[in-house]
């Protein structure tokens, strides 16, 4: 199985489909998950003669279970890792939820500095900062991640059938369509992790600003959100996320759950791949 090891030591597994000359798309999943969240995207773009790349975060699917570097840098550090292990060039950055925040600070900090990035996707992604504050009236209150911090830690197993089941994929909705396989591969997604670098990660996905990592991005970045987003806010998160890129385009999708990248596959590759070709 392919790993690269970090500049900590800290192994990282990794996904790398497709002809090895062709542009690159690379993958950021989202919490608590792995790269087998992006099984869609990935056969879609390699279908349609792109490399694609998608590594499992520290802690996270396959990749180690230590017990440090939960955190927003250490996502992005590890992300650039594989990215020069590589040495993708001209990559298209697509980034969903966690992995929206791990994006940017990759593209901010690394691929544009080292001009290795040609374009980046935020999809329900959880910049510029989920935490409702002053400054932030629009985000969510501490005591909501605090919940997630207790049910994790009382039954994480629980926990990840009661996410995917309910507000993840809008399954929770009337007349929503169940799909009880999509749940089940959330809980083996989430399972596969360890639970410490879930429960740290909760705090780096909530109470990262990103604000300043939005701001020294400048090539063409896309936003995707869905209106019914029940996990990121779209006021907190998309809204602001356009007004503080230099080069952003906004598209949300009346209806659309936080989960629409499974749930909603054939609209969003549709569009994701339009963006990445203009």
């Amino acid at each position: 199985m392919p790993y690269v090891t970090t500049k900590d030591g800290v192994e990282i597994f990794y996904k790398d489909w497709g002809p090895k000359g062709a542009q690159p798309v690379m993958f950021h999943h989202g919490w608590p998950l792995s790269s087998d969240d992006w099984d869609a995207q990935m056969l879609f773009f390699v279908a349609n003669g792109y490399r694609v790349v998608a590594h499992d975060r520290r802690g996270h699917g396959r990749s180690a279970q230590v017990s440090e570097g939960h955190d927003m840098d250490h996502y992005a550090a590890d992300a650039a890792a594989v990215v020069e292990h590589l040495d993708l060039r001209n990559a298209v950055h697509i980034g969903h939820s966690t992995g929206g925040g791990e994006a940017a600070r990759y593209v901010a900090r690394f691929g544009e500095p080292q001009g290795r990035v040609a374009k980046a996707v935020l999809v329900s992604a959880v910049p510029p900062l989920m935490l409702k504050t002053e400054a932030n009236p629009e985000g969510l209150p501490l005591e909501v991640f605090d919940g997630f911090r207790k049910a994790l830690a009382d039954n994480r197993a629980h926990f990840f059938v009661d996410v995917p089941t309910g507000p993840f994929y809008g399954f929770n909705r009337d007349g929503a369509t169940v799909h009880p396989g999509v749940i089940q591969n959330w809980w083996r997604q989430g399972m596969m992790g360890s639970a410490k670098a879930h429960y740290e990660g909760i705090k780096a996905f909530s109470e990262t600003d990103q604000t300043e990592d939005l701001k020294a991005i400048g090539v063409p970045t896309l936003v995707l959100h869905g209106e019914d987003d029940q996990i990121v806010p779209i006021v907190a998160a998309a809204m602001k996320s356009i007004k503080l890129l230099r080069n952003g385009s906004l598209k949300t999708y009346p209806g659309f759950p936080h989960g629409m990248l499974t749930v909603n596959a054939d609209v969003l590759n549709a569009d994701l791949l339009a963006f990445v070709k203009a």
